[in-house]
């Protein structure tokens, strides 16, 4: 084995100094939006108050025959990730000319060959597929995730695979940094704590030594992570012959979580403020991944968990914890069963919003009948959350100290002081919460378009209206599963590609006013079932109606027509929530954008349990 190197390095000491080049024979980009996201939020635990550096693990690569340039063995999702996050904050920081010039030299830069030539080059360089020219793309047209896949899709970059997870990736950071930290001025602050205090160590030998330490790594695995010292600190409370036994449950923790992908440190932050009152010197009332160890020596918190006279009492609920845990992302309830209200929440939440899992875990020994009471409210506060774009240590901070308060009504025996303290809850906690917001909300509901949020929440939005919608007009009281309507096609009454007749036509009519404004517009889009969407096509309005009139969805074929019955129906009294018309135009995408956000209003609400 020839001579092995270490080095360490920040975010941008890497990205200064080194030209990294992924070969064709390495795996592709295979993080999705889960990976992507929590890498993020694990960035962003660590950097708020904190004064320490966040090791992000080792990157193995091998030296090429030209200087700076290394082959990467391991790490390459980690580094695709980092070198699209800087494409992203270099577009971001467009109106910062000192950041934006930085960053520029951190994406690509020149030098010098040794036949005295001037290269330049990407700093990340993917070799596989077609992702080296997607990648230096993704540069060129330095843009907001939407312009940039618009613009990659016309120069005919086929984008499958890896390559619409890298495109998929940029979306996810674009959109993270900008609602986090640009929105509230904090984007800069990020920015110095990602080149600074971001590291990890680069080890460095030729390709075949590299692929042994490779193997190595993945057979043995290396260092010691707080899940691992927290396995040794409860070995030293157990006698020797209960080491089999300590080692054979700790594996009841670790392995559901490592099937279904599960970090185990993002489970145990999760188990702590679920279950335990955190405190600490900055009162956030949240534990970071490198505080964890800390946490469970102190005197106090040992006292607490109990751990040194009980341990395997203490393994014990960590493993029920993860078994509630894995129920939760596979759309189980407490009882285990499969549960509707879980599947709405995991379908507005996605695979990479997961701070509500602290909740459900605190609220996780309630009665059923009031825990999946909890599921409602909860999916309705998180809507407001998510869909109003606030950032997610806001919400880190109240679910820790909130957990608090749910495991109190959780011990509450008596039931109606159990349902009265649940009330009360829901009442200072999640009722006044989305008071606070309905401005802000009401504002982002009149500004959403298809490009405000990921095509899954824009689907989930419409799918829940649209159930909302047809359970009024049939006088159904309690909702189904939002999966038949999730499967709809989402329709843009306004084409997205319009003929040259169509678009002269609402130029004429709408002047002043764009038209690939309005197409995006919230309401401009409706559920459709495939077969008539097929049918209805990019005509005008006036073709497309007697389509619409056929769709088994209300919403969709009330634009068209009102049915009305007797004086006080089901039917009419949704209809006065609804309305017809007789043209498409700006104004009426407006009216109906606005009638959207009246029935988002009485979706999303806040109600108290009754018995």
């Amino acid at each position: 084995m020839k001579r092995i190197e270490n080095h360490k390095y920040s975010i941008y000491e890497a990205f200064m100094e080194c030209f990294y080049i992924v070969p064709d024979y390495q795996r592709e980009y295979v993080w999705t939006e889960k990976e992507v996201y929590q890498l993020l939020e694990d960035i962003n635990s660590e950097m708020d108050g904190s004064a320490n550096e966040y090791f992000i693990g080792t990157i193995l690569v091998s030296p090429t025959d030209t200087k700076n340039h290394f082959e990467v063995i391991d790490g390459q999702q980690r580094l695709t990730t980092f070198f699209l996050m800087l494409c992203a904050l270099k577009n971001l920081f467009k109106d910062n000319q000192d950041n934006y010039q930085l960053i520029s030299g951190l994406i690509s830069t020149s030098y010098p060959t040794r036949e005295g030539k001037v290269v330049t080059a990407l700093k990340l360089d993917p070799r596989y597929e077609n992702a080296s020219e997607l990648m230096k793309r993704i540069v060129e047209i330095n843009a907001d995730p939407i312009t940039t896949k618009n613009e990659i899709q016309a120069s005919g970059i086929t984008s499958f695979g890896s390559l619409e997870n890298i495109i998929n990736a940029y979306d996810v950071i674009y959109r993270y940094l900008k609602d986090n930290y640009l929105e509230n001025g904090s984007l800069a602050k990020y920015w110095g704590y990602l080149t600074n205090d971001v590291v990890f160590i680069q080890i460095s030998t030729d390709v075949g030594s590299a692929l042994k330490i490779f193997e190595t790594i993945n057979e043995r695995g290396i260092g010691l992570n707080p899940m691992d010292l927290l396995k040794n600190l409860l070995f030293t409370q157990v006698k020797k012959d209960d080491f089999n036994k300590l080692k054979n449950e700790w594996k009841k923790i670790t392995a559901p979580l490592e099937k279904h992908k599960e970090k185990p440190l993002r489970f145990l932050r999760y188990f702590l403020m679920a279950n335990y009152k955190i405190e600490n010197n900055r009162n956030d009332y949240i534990i970071r991944e490198d505080e964890i160890y800390d946490w469970f020596t102190n005197k106090e918190n040992a006292e607490m968990c109990n751990y040194q006279n009980k341990p395997f009492d203490f393994v014990h609920s960590i493993i029920l914890d993860v078994e509630k845990y894995v129920d939760f992302l596979n759309g189980r309830g407490n009882d285990g069963l499969h549960n509707l209200k879980m599947d709405n929440l995991k379908k507005m939440c996605g695979g990479a919003f997961s701070l509500h899992y602290i909740l459900l875990l605190a609220a996780s020994k309630f009665p059923k009948y009031l825990f999946d009471h909890f599921l409602v409210q909860l999916e309705s506060f998180l809507f407001y959350y998510i869909y109003s774009r606030t950032p997610t240590k806001e919400l880190e901070r109240n679910f820790s100290r909130w957990a608090d308060e749910l495991r109190d009504i959780s011990k509450t025996t008596n039931r109606e002081q159990q349902i009265s303290k649940y009330n009360n809850f829901l009442k200072t906690r999640f009722l006044s919460s989305i008071e606070s917001k309905e401005y802000e909300m009401a504002d982002a509901m009149r500004r959403y378009t298809s490009n405000s949020m990921q095509k899954y929440r824009t689907r989930y939005m419409l799918a829940k209206i649209t159930q909302y919608v047809d359970m009024a007009y049939k006088g159904i009281k309690q909702p189904g599963s939002i999966s038949e309507y999730t499967s709809l096609e989402i329709e843009h009454i306004l084409p997205n590609t319009p003929s040259p007749e169509l678009l002269s036509d609402f130029i004429s009519n709408n002047p002043g006013l764009s038209y690939d404004d309005y197409k995006i517009k919230l309401g401009n889009l409706t559920m459709l079932e495939k077969p008539i969407n097929i049918v209805a096509s990019n005509d005008f309005f006036s073709a497309k109606s007697e389509e619409y009139k056929k769709s088994k969805c209300y919403l969709t074929s009330s634009i068209v027509q009102l049915n009305s019955v007797g004086n006080n129906s089901s039917i009419n009294r949704i209809n006065s929530k609804l309305k017809a018309f007789s043209e498409w135009t700006a104004v009426s995408i407006d009216e109906r954008q606005e009638l959207l956000l009246n029935l988002s209003k009485d979706i999303w609400r806040i109600q108290e349990y009754n018995d």
